[in-house]
């Protein structure tokens, strides 16, 4: 089983390259199925074809999936539908406000990521390859594994608990609807079918990510921003995919000064991400839309070797003994410096914090009874001292 993310910045082409991915392991022979995140999807019409909520077969061995986070709303969290629209409805929203309201921002993900399991454990598919979303909306997608694990772990039940003990004060007082046992189960159902989710997208061997960029500055700089956080949630990147290099071929005064930039940026991309290894894709001179067209995009791409294949092994974590019995741990954060990172310590664990994004770890109990004595970057990876 094989999981690809294909992530970068909005235009980058990242959905022509995973729907490309996409024909080519189903060429192989590989039952695959290549699903959008994105809420403004352009998968079918890459594939140009028609693409549901569900499972739709494109060609032999190959189905694409488009999300409808509002159908799934009703499928899924009917209970918790229900209770926000009478919560709206309470506060003198109408009834369609009220509708639309309830729809709850960042279901999209939610539902993305159930779906993303759920294809990888059915045992109906070979390769699962996701178009993500836009870089921001992809690493909030591939956080919610840990920020809902601490929410589910902490304040679930707590809050069940608060809310079955303040309910008939609160509603004889207010009037305000208060969430009942009905509710509280179906979102516990619901983390439910995320259970092992992370585990699965952060075992390099099964999930690999992979950034597409194009030559331009700004783009290089975001991808490095991308590759960053994607490494402090512990996300494999396997290869960084160079898309819309002019070909050499084209010799003309107007895109002299293009050919110069486009080289720097890519010079830049190949020493940044270094050892990750960097697959160009020439502009192709028509749009690559269809079977057809994107099975040689592919082609191009890829050359004689294999598609899903993972390509890079960097790893994250590493726990390592000092002489003096101390222990180190090391985390891989490329592209970051000393005063881009905050560290804390909350019992068992080390809060880690770049730029607006916090990860929790929790430590290791050879790590859990030690002290934090200091930290330094070694490298591309920061070192924490255990004594």
């Amino acid at each position: 089983m094989r999981i690809l993310l294909f992530t970068g910045k909005g235009g980058v082409g990242k959905t022509t390259v995973a729907a490309a991915t996409a024909v080519r392991a189903a060429e192989a022979g590989l039952r695959t199925i290549v699903c959008s995140t994105d809420p403004a999807h352009s998968l079918a019409d890459a594939f140009d074809v028609s693409l549901g909520d569900r499972p739709t077969a494109v060609t032999e061995h190959l189905w694409g999936q488009q999300l409808n986070a509002r159908v799934r709303f009703e499928d899924a969290w009917n209970d918790v539908r229900s209770y926000l629209v009478e919560v709206l409805d309470w506060a003198g929203a109408d009834t369609v406000e009220a509708e639309e309201l309830a729809v709850v921002p960042g279901l999209d993900e939610v539902f993305a990521l159930a779906d993303i399991k759920a294809f990888a454990t059915s045992g109906q598919y070979d390769v699962v390859i996701v178009d993500c979303a836009p870089t921001a909306e992809t690493i909030r997608l591939l956080s919610l594994p840990d920020v809902l694990g601490w929410y589910m772990e902490r304040v679930f039940e707590t809050q069940r608990r608060i809310t079955r003990a303040v309910k008939p004060i609160v509603q004889r007082v207010t009037g305000v609807p208060i969430a009942g046992d009905n509710v509280f189960s179906a979102i516990h159902r619901f983390y439910d079918r995320l259970d092992g989710v992370r585990e699965l997208l952060t075992d390099g061997d099964v999930t690999s990510a992979r950034l597409v960029v194009n030559p331009e500055r700004l783009v290089v700089a975001e991808a490095r921003r991308t590759y960053t956080y994607l490494s402090l949630f512990g996300y494999h990147v396997d290869a960084v995919i160079a898309n819309r290099l002019l070909p050499p071929e084209l010799d003309h005064p107007w895109l002299t000064q293009w050919k110069t930039a486009q080289a720097e940026h890519l010079a830049v991309i190949h020493d940044a991400f270094a050892p990750l290894p960097v697959l160009p894709a020439e502009l192709a001179n028509e749009e690559v839309v269809g079977l057809a067209a994107l099975s040689m995009f592919a082609k191009r791409l890829y050359r004689d070797s294999d598609a899903v294949a993972r390509r890079a092994n960097v790893p994250h974590f590493r726990i390592d003994s000092g002489a003096h019995g101390e222990l180190f741990l090391s985390l891989h954060l490329p592209f970051t410096a000393r005063n881009d990172v905050q560290l804390g310590r909350v019992d068992d664990e080390l809060v880690v914090t770049v730029g607006p994004h916090r990860r929790s770890i929790v430590l290791p109990d050879s790590l859990v009874r030690r002290e934090v004595a200091g930290a330094r970057f070694v490298d591309d990876r920061l070192v924490v001292e255990f004594v």
